[in-house]
């Protein structure tokens, strides 16, 4: 069913968690993992000197190539894994990378954002969600419940 699951990644410890969903459902399926870091420079534009410009993408680029790097550490000796640091709107080079016949599922965490910065700031992974031509399966990866998650384990084993 999945050839290629395509997994955008901000190298965030919370995406780790996406990860896991992405190499379970690439061993079942016998699927390539492809793991994406987009360098978003656009909203670097208004900066006055183009030195510091290309200097804040030069370091954004080395993020990225630590982000990817990553992946490749993590992923289980059976699951073939690609990576790329690409550059671009996020969501937009996201959906671009999510063709039918090229990718056929994109692997994606949310942060969990809420309230008034949801509204204003929008979510990569809604847009992704709203435009990829492909399946999208958002895996929540909010750090704060996590933290939640262990303190009710804990209380578990406790009593």
């Amino acid at each position: 069913m999945y050839d290629c699951i395509l997994v955008p990644t901000d190298g965030s410890p919370e995406v780790e968690h996406a990860l896991e969903y992405a190499f379970d459902l690439a061993r079942s399926h016998d699927a390539t993992v492809r793991a994406i870091y987009v360098v978003d420079v656009t909203g670097y534009g208004s900066l006055p000197m183009e030195a510091a410009l290309e200097g804040i993408g030069s370091a954004l680029r080395e993020d990225g190539e630590r982000a990817v790097g990553r992946v490749e550490e993590l992923a289980p000796a059976d699951v073939d894994v690609e990576t790329a640091v690409l550059e671009g709107s996020p969501s937009r080079v996201i959906v671009d990378q999510a063709q039918p016949g090229e990718c056929d599922l994109v692997v994606m965490g949310t942060h969990g954002r809420a309230g008034i910065d949801r509204l204003l700031l929008g979510s990569v992974t809604e847009r992704v969600v709203r435009r990829a031509p492909v399946p999208v399966l958002a895996v929540h990866v909010d750090p704060s419940d996590d933290e939640g998650d262990r303190r009710d384990r804990k209380r578990v084993a406790v009593e």
